[in-house]
Parts: structure tokens; C-alpha cells; sequence
């Protein structure tokens, strides 16, 4: 049984959280945490549809937001913090998936692996420092390519190691502001994003025996790592990196 399906932790109550990518098989994880435990969420994402659908199912605020325009998530953040003065969390659960080695893989393609993990994490600190008041948690997440060498990960874990040591600076610039910002780093979760490297029988066989724990990662399982990060009962953790990986990153059984 999921602390989710149990009902342990605290009410957040009074409490309200802005999930960027809140759509996604993460995301939406997260956010269904956080409202049942009474959470006031926006859920931000590019699509419509999955937007009102997520609305539908949650009751959650929604707004259409692209999270690689830092106009557009400094105005969500801005409108959110002036509307709910307990803004007290941000999550960005949104990446890329790009296996390629290096002499493969293009400058565009490099470009926008960056785009979408790196930069909108920057512009996600950004809003965050500039509009949340008092204390509060930053969620960002990397991956365990960032933590070991992987074959043909080279984009994807320059831009996701470049978001591990934004989480240490930020860290450290605002603590005193009590903004604490963290990580987690995930192994291959069965989210539709990784559809492309599972939907083969060969495919999903081979990246389960990455994992020492031989399989993938359920979205909730993530997500409650998030989730646990953006507890105010959890105020003495920042500049971490927490691998939720099955092993990837640290252990090998065979």
C-alpha cells in the first residue's frame, strides 16, 4: 500500500504548490499527492486537453504554460505567489529523453535537450527566487545518467548535471531566505515519455537489466520523493540530490 493510498502525512492544508509539467507521468503523480493531502496545486503544462482532464479527475488550478519561455513561468509564478500568499512549493517535472552519442547527435538536438532540462530548471529558480516569499521548496529533477556513465547519454546528462549543481548554488544563495532547493534523479520510469525506449518487448527487457532491482520505476514512486521534498516537515533538507533509481546509479547485482 502507497502512503498516497494509506493517508499517512500531514494535512497541507493552506498550503499551495505549483507542479510545471504537471501533466506528465510524474507530474500528475505529484499532484494527486499533494491534493489528497488538501493542497491547493496549479498544475502548469502545454496541453490543453490533458490539462482539463487532470482538472477533471483533481480539481486542481490549471494554466497552459511552456515551461522554456521564462516570461511565461515568471508571470505563472508572480500571478500564483500574489493570489496565494502560502505559495510554498515548486516542482518542475518536465525532461527530454536523448540517446545519441555525441558524434550522432546534432547541434539542435543538443540545443533543445538543454532547452528543456536545463534552462527551464534555471528559469524555474528564477521565478522561484524572485516571487516566493519567506520559506518554501524547489523540486527539480535530473536523472541517473548524470551520476553514472552511460553509453550514448551524453546530452542528456550534460544538461542534467548542469541542474544538480544549480540545485547546490541555489542552495546555498537562499538559504538564509529559507528557499530550499533539491533533486531527484531518477532511473527509467514507465511514463509515457519513455514509451519510445519500452513500447519493444527487447527494448523494455534490456533497460530492467540496467536497474539492480530488475525493472522500472512506477511514476509514484518518484513522485513521492518529490512529494516528501516540498513537506514543510522536511525544512532542514536543501542542496540534495536524491537517487530514486533502482540501483541504477550506485549498485550493480550482477
Amino acid at each position: 500500500m502507497t502512503e498516497l493510498e494509506s493517508g499517512a502525512g500531514r494535512s497541507l492544508e493552506g498550503r499551495s504548490y505549483i507542479v510545471l509539467g504537471g501533466t506528465g507521468g510524474i507530474g500528475s503523480a505529484l499532484v494527486r499527492r499533494l491534493v489528497h493531502r488538501g493542497a491547493h496545486v496549479v498544475a502548469a503544462a502545454r496541453g490543453e486537453e490533458a490539462l482539463q482532464a487532470l482538472a477533471d479527475e483533481t480539481g486542481v488550478e490549471t494554466a497552459s504554460v511552456d515551461v522554456t519561455d521564462p516570461g511565461q513561468v515568471d508571470d505563472l509564478v508572480k500571478r500564483v505567489a500574489e493570489a496565494q500568499p502560502e505559495l510554498y512549493g515548486m516542482a518542475l517535472c518536465v525532461g527530454s529523453i536523448l540517446i545519441r552519442p555525441a558524434h550522432l547527435t546534432t547541434p539542435d538536438q543538443f540545443r533543445e535537450t538543454l532547452n528543456i532540462n536545463l534552462e527551464s530548471a534555471f528559469f524555474t529558480v528564477r521565478a522561484a527566487t524572485r516571487h516566493m516569499d519567506g520559506a518554501g521548496s524547489v523540486v527539480l529533477f535530473s536523472t541517473a545518467a548524470a551520476g553514472i556513465g552511460l553509453a550514448a547519454h551524453e546530452a542528456i546528462a550534460a544538461a542534467k548535471g548542469g541542474v544538480e549543481g544549480m540545485v547546490r548554488s541555489a542552495a546555498a544563495s537562499y538559504a538564509g531566505r529559507g528557499l530550499r532547493f533539491n533533486a531527484v534523479a531518477p532511473g527509467l520510469v514507465d511514463t509515457p515519455l519513455a514509451r519510445r525506449i519500452t513500447s519493444s518487448k527487447s527494448g523494455r527487457a534490456a533497460s530492467e537489466a540496467l536497474h539492480a532491482l530488475g525493472r522500472l520505476g512506477h511514476p509514484d514512486e518518484v513522485a513521492s520523493m518529490a512529494e516528501w521534498l516540498m513537506d514543510p516537515a522536511h525544512d532542514w533538507v536543501t542542496g540534495q540530490v536524491f537517487g530514486i533509481d533502482g540501483g541504477l546509479a550506485r549498485v550493480r547485482s550482477k
